[in-house]
């Protein structure tokens, strides 16, 4: 939709009134000691913190951190402080009563997985400790740190890896501590992972064939030419004019397949 979508684009590239950037900033398995220290400074303001693993238990197949052992340690380290956790596995209402309690501050530290990506709403959640980032793409990390940074104090991100690192990997680690702007970070994953395919299940790569433009690069472009084919289809909407024959001829070769994509919804 947006090579082909005959669409108008809405940026909104401001915080909302009283809103800070959120700090981002990244350490290494071995710095947990550091993290838990800088969480419990914040705890002490009267702060409230999440804490994100991407697994729910144990894993036999991956070596990552998981939820209920990561409960457990925070737990222990933060005895003076109640915790709530939440995932996939719990009934809807659990989660709820959960949630609730952290929004109402009955519990300061909230463990979870991706769950709470979207539609989490706690202003005096200040901190987010994402376990295992390198295993979260971009768009995913943004989505998460979201969760904080929606009161007006300032609110941090910690990002936590193994000390490998692939290159890729280094990089969206290296996007997200260096911006917080949505925009920046959705055109560097178009670049790291590709547009993927719109009328298909690829979701990352390049599936569309284009022999020179670059979506993540021609933007500006490909809009131009989008604005000049507008004016060619409104003067002559069938192609019939002589000085749009090989256009029409190119197109009729070109065109493999057409989709009614008005019912989707």
């Amino acid at each position: 939709m947006t090579l082909y979508g005959d669409l108008d684009v809405s940026i909104i590239d401001e915080l909302p009134p009283g809103r800070k950037p959120i700090h981002t900033d990244h350490y290494y398995d071995g710095n947990h000691t550091a993290v838990y220290a800088f969480l419990e400074r914040e705890l002490k303001k009267g702060r409230q913190a999440y804490i994100v693993y991407p697994l729910i238990e144990e894993s036999e197949k991956i070596d990552l951190k998981n939820l209920e052992d990561g409960y457990k340690i925070v737990c222990e380290r933060f005895a003076g402080y109640s915790v709530s956790k939440v995932h996939g596995r719990m009934k809807p209402a659990e989660k709820d009563a959960e949630m609730l309690r952290f929004k109402n501050n009955d519990t300061q530290i909230l463990v979870a997985t991706t769950v709470i990506e979207v539609g989490v709403d706690v202003p005096n959640a200040s901190i987010m400790v994402i376990e295992n980032a390198n295993r979260f793409g971009l768009s995913q990390l943004h989505q998460l740190r979201g969760r904080v940074g929606r009161g007006a104090d300032q609110s941090f991100c910690l990002l936590i890896t193994p000390y490998q690192l692939s290159e890729d990997t280094r990089k969206r680690i290296e996007i997200m501590t260096a911006t917080c702007d949505g925009f920046e970070i959705a055109e560097a994953d178009l670049r790291l992972r590709g547009p993927g395919d719109l009328e298909g299940t690829q979701q990352s790569g390049m599936a569309f064939d284009l022999k020179i433009a670059n979506l993540a690069r021609d933007g500006a472009l490909i809009e131009h030419v989008r604005e000049i084919a507008k004016q060619i289809v409104a003067g002559d909407p069938d192609l019939t004019n002589p000085e749009n024959a090989i256009m029409a001829r190119v197109l009729r070769r070109l065109k493999k397949s057409e989709y009614d994509w008005s019912s989707i919804s």
